[in-house]
């Protein structure tokens, strides 16, 4: 795999994390084990927001800065700038042939697209995705009041895409952040029972979809590690770049092994 430079860019060796968008204090997460890579040091520097303008947040974003709940993070581990912001450019995506069968196989679905709003049904989902997908790695807290805080307190404007199987039964569910530059996704939770479906594969191609119609160019998926199995999916939305650490958008390409930024 490797990132191609857009036209005009440079490529840079190693640099420091990239500058926020607006001058603003910076809280220093400290050291804590890489949830991503074995045997990595992790460090965040981040703060928190009450209320944060989507086209803000969208800079904020384009300077490598992602949230979870109210806070609002950016990866400044030491001697590692593996976590690359990765986004799909919407109007040149292509599905391929599996995403469009993916596409078929949940013809059936409905898709709601609403305020967020959590409940006991969407909660107890929660719960079976976090059981059934993270078995022995480290999740957010599944109780009831850490749910609403992961995903239903933004700073943000936030919506809810709920998908439900001809029966009413709840599928799936996706919270997106949206600005008029782009969708971002959040979450996205679903029932861990119907693994034929590809649930979190059509979940992307949806919020994809969503993004075109409503003329919306860019869909950011967060954060991308090579060497991570669980990020492993996102490259196979293309076309799609990678934010380097030299603050340049490049395309990701399956032609070598290592992209920029590791180090």
């Amino acid at each position: 795999m490797s990132v191609e430079p857009e036209a005009g860019s440079r490529g840079a060796s190693m640099p420091r994390p990239l500058s926020p968008p607006f001058r603003l204090r910076l809280l220093d997460g400290g050291l804590h084990p890489c949830t991503y890579l074995e045997n990595r040091q992790a460090r965040f520097r981040f703060f928190f927001a009450d209320d944060l303008p989507p086209e803000i947040y969208h800079a904020f974003m384009d300077r490598n800065f992602r949230r979870s709940g109210h806070s609002v993070y950016q990866p400044v581990c030491p001697s590692c700038r593996a976590c690359m912001m990765l986004r799909v450019p919407v109007e040149r995506f292509a599905p391929s042939r599996s995403q469009r069968r993916c596409v078929r196989r949940n013809a059936d679905l409905t898709v709601e697209i609403g305020e967020p709003s959590p409940t006991d049904e969407k909660y107890a989902l929660y719960r079976r995705y976090l059981q059934a997908r993270h078995v022995g790695g480290m999740v957010e807290d599944d109780n009831p009041d850490s749910f609403v805080a992961f995903l239903y307190s933004s700073p943000t404007n936030t919506v809810e895409f709920v998908y439900r199987d001809p029966a009413g039964r709840l599928a799936a569910v996706g919270i997106c952040d949206v600005s008029l530059h782009s969708i971002s996704t959040v979450y996205f939770y679903f029932d861990p029972d119907q693994p034929r479906r590809g649930l979190g594969t059509f979940g992307v191609l949806k919020e994809i979809e969503v993004a075109r119609d409503r003329g919306i160019p860019w869909y950011y998926m967060g954060y991308w590690v090579k060497d991570a199995r669980t990020m492993d999916y996102k490259r196979h939305f293309r076309p799609c770049e990678l934010l380097c650490p030299d603050g340049q958008w490049r395309e990701l390409t399956p032609d070598a092994p290592e992209p920029p930024g590791d180090g």
